[in-house]
């Protein structure tokens, strides 16, 4: 007997770079009805990331999933939450195994020592934009270098949409899935969903 729908080899999710800068929409609102969360829509208005907490502000366990519900990142707080410390773990396609893909902690800014499956890694840092809502996330391994940056989404006139809506650019070949489970901690950290 054929089968209809062969097994096929499974592999991990890497399509989340680009070879150009990226941007994307984040509505801190979640797409169930009166919940917590948020919604992340690409340059097409394409919903592509998603985070429901339902009726929890600030869970000690958040889930970033694609807009097919598939987990990508676990993120956790940890025990001690004197200085706003989580662990974010990835979640692999094949086994539905999670492994820690970095760890956030604020002391003064938010620091993320982001790990890969050699246990190397490189440590990001989130400094906010002087006298802006917005902030960057930058490599300090290179010299500071951005990787991203998060500002209040304006109108081509100039108009702020809202309190609540955020336009963030990711710069080529990083993980866009990594760097939006870092902008969600630190929205974690700061009560913001």
């Amino acid at each position: 007997m054929s089968r209809v729908h062969p097994q096929t080899a499974c592999h991990s999710s890497s399509s989340y770079t680009t070879s150009s800068p990226e941007s994307f929409t984040i509505w801190m609102k979640s797409l169930v009805f009166n919940t917590h969360g948020c919604t992340v829509y690409n340059s097409k208005g394409e919903i592509v990331y998603r985070v429901d907490n339902y009726d929890n502000k600030c869970c000690e366990e958040v889930y970033l999933m694609d807009i097919r519900g598939k987990v990508l990142f676990s993120l956790q707080q940890k025990k001690l939450r004197l200085f706003g410390s989580w662990n974010g773990y990835k979640w692999d396609d094949c086994s539905l195994d999670k492994q820690l893909c970095f760890r956030a902690r604020k002391h003064r800014s938010v620091c993320v020592t982001s790990y890969d499956h050699n246990e190397t890694g490189c440590v990001y840092k989130i400094v906010k934009m002087d006298g802006k809502s917005g902030f960057k996330i930058v490599n300090k391994d290179r010299e500071d270098e951005i990787v991203a940056e998060i500002k209040q989404k304006q109108t081509t006139t100039g108009i702020n949409l809202g309190n609540d809506v955020f336009t963030l650019t990711i710069q080529p070949h990083i993980d866009h899935s990594l760097i939006m489970a870092i902008v969600i901690v630190h929205g974690l950290i700061n009560k913001h969903i």
